[in-house]
């Protein structure tokens, strides 16, 4: 080195700083003739800057450069990489750092990237970690291959590191950040946690004892949800029970009862918020542990769930809760039943129905009971019908109809109502004319009465409708072959053709008249006919449909003649006519409608045939 000495090296010098820019730490300013020793930085960058400002003229300096591994590393927070870094490392090298952060602080060590010569036991390429300041500290781990290692946190201020490479196999080595690290929960508010803190590398967690859930602030607790149960009875309800629960929980209850038992949840207070669909809080229950099993239902609002029973020994219960509304919640009890169905079907030849604390045998369409309580056997297939709607199947469905069996169904709907049967399987022996097995469907309630069809085959059937409010349906099989048979479901249809006698008969608004009212988007007509020089009397015994003050919404019509092109008698809704309606033509038209809104009690009419009268109930 070769530059003008000057005091405090003023004029010409060459400045070595500790890091990247010009006011990093002052590693030395130097001048004159004396080379100084040699520099290292703590880091991988070195700042060299030369300046000259003096008249002297001089050789200048010369210097080797070498990026060295290793070192004593006194600071807060810093990087530490493998020689060479990102380029693979050198050959036999070996780099020793020893960090040392401020006092009453832990060195924490996070890697970015690791990828050091793999071996079983780390016999080649290594960095090796030690808890302390020397070759002789505590062991943390000795590290290679290609995982990056877990975070590390020394017990004191000081961390050893030590990096070998052998010979042969070279990587991209590793980076890795290090920082003080300070233990939040040794604090005297304990990290501000209610119950326990759990420092982790850089900062810390809160939790909560057994029973205890963390709460929104993530810092205080509150009691848990949800969890496994397996008592054969107890409680459930939800946080915070009876008073609201808290927003965006999500609870989950899995309740596991012994092998061949059942569970049953019982509600006992409900009241959730709710809309139609239960998207914002609601309880699902299902059958099963996992969150896709059987689904039972998913209930929210103030409507009490019926009682849910399990299908298998195991059932899921899940509350959530959004961000808003809150409401009471629930409470529940549920109880385990052991299901003797589940072994050998509780010995009943054909079902088996589980009852709590015990369970009773069920035959077949077309079998009943034996006195011995669990064998089935023939019985008569002689049925009569009166309900609205339901199921009907052919003797020991859906196993195959016995031989030589005849079974009827006579079926009466409400007056002014049809019967209407819609099949769902049908498999019959085959024949062109249906001479051998085969279900005969008659418009009465015998089988004199016309007939609707003769069917057989497996192809489904139309829909049967009647004119009236009867249907009479007959089976028969031979002693040959046998089939699956039939399932149909039985309705009923308003409206139809009604013949008016000197007797009185009824007509009710719909079929469940006194029971439920009317449904809406409703339109029927019956058409009412009397002997020749005969007319047709109403009266009303029953009128209650929705008002308005033209009728508008829903309403009954009646008409002087066959179709809604005769004379119109009126159109009432309300408490409809105080007096009866006349009609002399020998038919009259009744038209009912109802809208999609308001339904009300509906009607009941008495119609009988009446001879010719002068006077006319005018039109309303």
């Amino acid at each position: 080195m070769d530059l003008y000495k000057s005091s405090l090296c003023w004029y010409d010098y060459i400045e070595v700083r500790d890091g990247y820019w010009r006011k990093a730490p002052l590693l030395g300013r130097f001048c004159g003739d004396k080379v100084p020793e040699v520099l290292i930085s703590t880091d991988s960058r070195m700042w060299i800057e030369f300046r000259s400002s003096s008249n002297w003229v001089g050789k200048g300096f010369a210097a080797i450069y070498e990026a060295i591994c290793g070192g004593e590393i006194t600071k807060d927070s810093g990087q530490i990489q493998s020689p060479n870094y990102p380029d693979d490392y050198r050959p036999s090298k070996e780099c020793v750092w020893r960090i040392t952060v401020s006092e009453g602080y832990n060195v924490g060590l996070s890697f970015q990237a690791f990828e050091i010569e793999r071996h079983d036991s780390c016999a080649y390429d290594y960095l090796e970690v030690r808890d302390g300041p020397l070759e002789t500290s505590p062991l943390i781990g000795r590290f290679c291959g290609y995982d990056k290692p877990e975070d590390v946190r020394s017990t004191s201020h000081t961390l050893w590191m030590k990096f070998v490479s052998d010979g042969t196999v070279n990587k991209a080595g590793f980076a890795a950040n290090f920082f003080k690290e300070e233990d939040e929960c040794a604090k005297p508010d304990n990290g501000g946690c209610e119950q326990r803190c759990v420092n982790t590398l850089g900062s810390f967690k809160c939790a909560c004892d057994p029973g205890y859930e963390l709460a929104p602030d993530k810092k205080s607790c509150e009691a848990a949800c949800g969890g496994l149960l397996s008592k054969l009875n107890g409680t459930i309800s939800t946080p915070g029970w009876p008073k609201e629960y808290p927003p965006n929980k999500n609870c989950v209850w899995q309740v596991v009862a012994p092998t061949q038992y059942r569970i049953s949840m019982q509600f006992e207070a409900f009241e959730l918020e709710g809309n139609e669909v239960c998207k914002y809080d609601y309880v699902e229950v299902r059958s099963g542990l996992s969150p896709d099993s059987k689904l039972h239902g998913k209930y929210c609002g103030t409507e009490v769930p019926e009682v849910i029973t399990s299908q298998y020994n195991n059932m899921r219960i899940e509350f959530k809760s959004d961000n808003t509304v809150s409401k009471k919640g629930f409470k529940a009890h549920f109880f385990s039943d052991k299901d003797e169905c589940s072994k050998d079907n509780g010995g009943c030849q054909h079902e088996c129905i589980n009852t709590v604390g015990s369970y009773v045998c069920q035959c077949r369409h077309g079998f009943v009971l034996h006195e011995n309580k669990h064998d089935c056997k023939e019985a008569e297939c002689e049925h009569k019908i009166h309900s609205p709607s339901g199921t009907l199947s052919s003797p020991n469905w859906p196993d195959k109809y016995p031989s030589r069996k005849e079974c009827t169904w006579d079926i009466t709907a409400t007056p002014g109502h049809r019967v209407k049967i819609a099949f769902n399987e049908f498999e019959i022996e085959q024949h062109q004319e249906c001479a051998y097995d085969h279900l005969e469907a008659f418009d009465g309630d015998t089988d004199t009465a016309a007939i609707l069809g003769r069917l057989c085959g497996s192809k489904i059937p139309e829909q049967l409708v009647s004119t009236g409010n009867k249907m009479y349906l007959r089976f028969i099989s031979d002693a040959s072959v046998q089939r699956k048979g039939f399932q149909a479901t039985h309705s009923t249809e308003c409206g139809g053709r009604l013949k008016a006698e000197a007797r009185q008969k009824n007509l009710y608004s719909h079929s469940q008249f006194g029971d439920n009212n009317y449904q809406g988007h409703t339109d029927c007509e019956w058409l009412l006919t009397a002997e020749q020089g005969y007319g047709i009397e109403l009266s009303f015994i029953t009128f209650e449909v929705e008002e308005e003050a033209d009728c508008g919404y829903d309403y009954i019509e009646l008409y002087n003649g066959y179709d809604a092109n005769s004379h119109r008698l009126g159109r009432f809704c309300g408490s409809g006519p105080r007096e009866g309606i006349y009609s002399p033509g020998g038919a009259m038209l009744i038209r009912f409608h109802s809208d999609d809104t308001i339904s009300k009690k509906g009607f009941h009419i008495r119609y009988t045939s009446t001879k010719f009268q002068e006077s006319l109930h005018t039109r309303k």
